[in-house]
């Protein structure tokens, strides 16, 4: 138990001085999960009505690459993107690999599909009777999106939460094309696991303390949202 005792004092001990480094790596993993969740749900929120109200030849094969999606390692999307972006990659002029440009665009490949099948399945939920009076209004393809994004609000707050918490608490993928540059590329994901490698698990637990306190306060919000609408 002293091992243990040692450790968590360690941990307080950096949290209370929350040094310049510190301050880095929670404003960068804000940043880079925060840009990544925001372009996922750009991308697999209108996806997922798509999926979930539409009929359209190929749905089913969408269907089914969305799900597939959800159940991605995030290694393996690091790796599909680290061949781009490679020196002779068709995508290496662009000088972004090692960079938190590579690894937003990780992280995004990560959240558009939790954000497509989150959405889709919360659509499917609704009562037919939804469908029928939005089919009723006549109105263009956007304007029943925007009606079913409505209908389906909690959905959506759930598809932002899931796809949040999908690409916060991921390290492959970012420790791939990010490389756990100091300064530069580390997160708190790869710092935890840099510093549990070192065997400086005060730091380790410190850090993953702040992971858990993050993902709390935006599930908390998220949650909020979900209940006040709930709300009669």
């Amino acid at each position: 138990m002293s091992f243990i005792w040692e450790v968590m004092r360690d941990a307080i001990d950096l949290l209370g001085s929350f040094g310049s480094e510190l301050r880095e790596v929670i404003g960068l993993t804000l940043l880079v999960s925060g840009v990544a969740t925001g372009i996922g749900l750009v991308i697999g929120v209108p996806l997922g009505l798509a999926l979930g109200a539409g009929r359209f030849r190929g749905r089913g094969l969408a269907t089914a690459l969305v799900n597939t999606g959800m159940g991605m390692p995030p290694v393996l999307a690091g790796l599909l993107l680290l061949l781009l972006l490679w020196n002779q990659g068709p995508l290496g002029a662009w000088g972004l690999l090692f960079t938190p440009a590579a690894m937003i665009a990780a992280q995004t490949l990560l959240a558009i599909p939790i954000a497509a099948g989150v959405t889709a399945g919360s659509v499917r939920a609704l009562a037919p009777e939804a469908f029928e009076q939005i089919r009723a209004l006549r109105l263009s393809r956007f304007g029943r999106g925007v009606v079913l994004g409505r209908e389906a609000w909690p959905g959506l707050v759930a598809a932002a939460a899931a796809a949040f918490g999908r690409v916060v608490s991921e390290v492959g993928a970012v420790l791939v094309v990010g490389g756990n540059i100091e300064g530069e590329t580390r997160v708190l994901t790869t710092a935890i696991v840099q510093e549990s490698r070192q065997a400086d698990f005060g730091a380790a637990l410190a850090l993953g303390i702040v992971l858990f306190v993050i993902a709390l306060a935006v599930n908390g919000v998220l949650t909020w949202l979900q209940l006040r609408e709930a709300a009669p």
